[in-house]
């Protein structure tokens, strides 16, 4: 069976971004299928006269095209970019035989390229809703125009509709789409969380001194956000938090790393609170093959959001590569993860504004050194029993099968 993964962001471990699709690539090619990437790419290198750059890594055949694209992007630049690729994919993909195509949003205009591959070719797709547009985009104000708003929502109608199985990433996003599309819930069935790679977090890597060496000393506690400096991150809380907890414990620190448009205005604002270098740190962005030792030197992972409640039904990196690494995991956000941490003893779930009391409940928590390794090992566990890469592979390899006997 050869599969035609759609996916604008396709990245490898050596690049900086989140890598679900090549692990499920990966572990496709290993079950003996084939599997042809169609994407677009900001690197240079890969710019061609034909459009078009092909290359063979770890028996994935990857279709780059050259459409740079950035989280520090206007969002109208960010639009003409999911517009480009979404031409030169439909224009591509009827080019390559495959007997599924898998769209993996967002944004949602992967989905055209699909749409018209099964029109054109009878190619049955697979649509994996990673973020749940257009509600969340419409929701943190990204889109404003009603016509606009319109004519996604009745996209969104089409592609579930004519997709053979819709693949959420959370319960929250399963949700959604239910309560608004009642007569697809046949196609939601199987919920296909991110990924916690748990061979790459739980490799063995010399990670003891990188914090202390890289901030100047050594602290008490260590809370990391590894990701996107976005609008939607809500990094301005991790700053608010640690103007608050430096008073209770200047050795707990948070270390920021990664790039995004929000990233000087963050740097800005940390220092105007006069926690920049004090007890926040913040970092340029490393690969995803880097991550690990920055997750086994740390106490804890973060993933944080604006105050939108569309946005708590993410399925975030930063979540499953901290319980990959073993750790705990801080968000401020309700939603299924928060459900998850509470019932599974995982983490701590902060509220969106934290106040002295807060702060204070929140430094006494890392101080509880029994806690933390209780909920270090619930982590793992749970990483294991539940977002394992096999589980999500073979769960994708249940919908295969039944597209094929069809």
């Amino acid at each position: 069976m050869r599969i035609l993964l759609l996916h604008q962001y396709f990245l490898f471990p050596d690049q900086n971004g989140g890598t679900r699709s090549y692990d499920l690539a990966k572990s496709f090619v290993e079950k003996g299928y084939e599997v042809t990437v169609i994407s677009a790419t900001s690197i240079n290198d890969y710019q061609s006269k034909k459009g078009w750059t092909i290359i063979q890594r770890e028996g994935i055949e990857v279709h780059y095209i050259y459409i740079p694209y950035g989280n520090q992007l206007s969002y109208p630049k960010r639009i003409r970019s999911f517009i480009k690729f979404m031409i030169a994919s439909t224009r591509h993909v009827l080019k390559l035989k495959g007997d599924i195509v898998l769209a993996t949003s967002t944004p949602l205009t992967i989905g055209i390229p699909a749409l018209i591959k099964k029109k054109y070719h009878k190619t049955p797709f697979i649509f994996e809703v990673r973020d749940v547009w257009p509600e969340a985009v419409i929701a943190i104000g990204a889109i404003k125009n009603n016509i606009i708003q319109k004519a996604l929502y009745k996209l969104e109608k089409t592609i579930y509709k004519n997709a053979t199985a819709v693949v959420p990433l959370s319960v929250d996003m399963k949700t959604s789409i239910d309560l608004r599309y009642p007569s697809f819930r046949s196609k939601t069935t199987i919920v296909i969380p991110n990924i916690s790679e748990i061979d790459r977090f739980q490799a063995r890597v010399d990670s003891s001194n990188i914090i202390e060496e890289t901030i100047g000393f050594k602290p008490n506690y260590t809370v990391l956000y590894a990701g996107t400096f976005g609008k939607v991150n809500g990094i301005h809380k991790i700053i608010e938090l640690a103007n608050q907890t430096i008073k209770e414990d200047p050795l707990l620190v948070y270390v920021l790393m990664g790039s995004g448009a929000e990233k000087e205005n963050i740097r800005a604002l940390a220092k105007k609170k006069k926690v920049l270098n004090k007890n926040v740190f913040i970092l340029e962005p490393v690969v995803k093959s880097k991550l690990p030792i920055w997750y086994n030197a740390a106490s804890t992972g973060s993933s944080f959001v604006v105050d939108i409640k569309e946005l708590w039904a993410n399925s975030a990196n930063k979540f499953f590569d901290t319980l990959a690494a073993g750790k705990p995991i801080l968000i401020n956000h309700e939603g299924w993860q928060a459900k998850k941490i509470r019932s599974q003893n995982i983490g701590y779930v902060l509220p969106f504004n934290v106040n002295k009391v807060e702060a204070k409940n929140f430094v006494n928590y890392t101080k509880d050194s029994n806690l933390h390794k209780i909920q270090s090992e619930n982590a793992l566990k749970l990483a294991k029993s539940e977002y394992a890469l096999e589980i999500a592979s073979q769960k994708y390899i249940k919908i295969f099968n039944s597209i094929e006997n069809v």
